[in-house]
């Protein structure tokens, strides 16, 4: 799981396209990592909506796999959630998106491509088509 930062830029490549960079996640999302082996130990976010947590208002598409961090003794000790982050000015045809989230977890009797293909039928995608991010961003980190 140390090198998930850098599995998921080396995914990503260049581009900052969100389709592109969504086709990336998803290939990121299927590579194995070492995790324990519990219901919630590798898991898969997809949210968006508009917000101001560390700066401006931005519309945000934050994509996320989250690992299970677990002690010595194979207890839960806490979670890394690696993100990828694609910001956007706040304009009316984004924040009328609202907000949303949907979770996959490995083993929890759903189907990646299933996940992914309910997704690709969201309208953040053809509303995202006409504006590119004013900022991308990958990162680690603990919750």
């Amino acid at each position: 799981m140390g090198d998930a930062v850098r599995v998921l830029e080396g995914e990503l490549g260049a581009g900052m396209d969100a389709e592109e960079t969504w086709r990336a996640f998803l290939r990121f999302g299927r590579r194995p990592f070492d995790v324990p082996d519990t219901p919630e130990s590798d898991g898969l976010l997809f949210q968006y909506g508009t917000y101001a947590f560390d700066g401006p208002q931005a519309f945000t598409l934050d994509l996320v796999r989250q690992f299970e961090i677990v002690d010595g003794g194979g207890a839960y000790d806490h979670y890394v959630q690696v993100h990828c982050e694609l910001r956007y000015e706040p304009v009316p045809a984004l924040e009328d998106l609202g907000a949303f989230d949907a979770w996959f977890f490995r083993g929890a009797g759903e189907d990646l491509d299933e996940w992914a293909a309910r997704l690709a039928e969201r309208p953040v995608w053809e509303a995202l088509r006409p504006f590119g991010p004013v900022e991308a961003r990958v990162y680690r980190e603990r919750v």
